[in-house]
């Protein structure tokens, strides 16, 4: 079994399957063809908000549009990181809404997904190291003569 081959599949699909989607979720908070984006902002946290949930779900899509790029792009690790944590939060403030358990049930899941994603991503930049990665940041090229 080729063990490389194995674990570069498993990340692109994360990769791929998690960036689109962050982006796709990101793009319909303007569009809300896939759902009504505002019925999952729990009431508490929209009370603790400076605007409307709606607007706070306008300022939310491009964010969620960044990290779903720097998933696609060079920034896997960090994206993938930030994705990790910010479905973390959903999830809680899923739950604070009383309703919502298997959408937080189902965000965890992804949340795991997307640690896996950047730990994954971390092993290959380890075992490349000639490869240019996440960051931006060069690895020095390790000779052995």
């Amino acid at each position: 079994m080729n063990w490389n081959k194995k674990l570069n599949s498993c990340w692109w699909a994360l990769r791929v399957g998690i960036g689109l989607a962050a982006c796709l979720a990101g793009l319909d908070k303007n569009f809300d063809l896939l759902t009504n984006w505002d019925m999952y902002l729990s009431p508490a946290v929209a009370g603790m908000l400076p605007v409307s949930g709606r607007a706070f779900m306008l300022i939310i899509g491009p964010v969620e549009i960044l990290v779903g790029l720097a998933i696609l792009t060079r920034w896997t690790r960090i994206g993938a990181y930030a994705a990790a944590a910010w479905l973390a939060l959903i999830a809680l403030q899923l739950i604070m809404t009383g309703t919502f358990y298997d959408l937080a049930v189902r965000d965890i899941e992804i949340a795991i997904a997307a640690y896996v994603l950047a730990n994954l991503t971390e092993l290959r930049s380890a075992a490349d190291p000639t490869r240019v990665v996440e960051e931006g940041r060069l690895r020095r090229q390790v000779s052995v003569r």
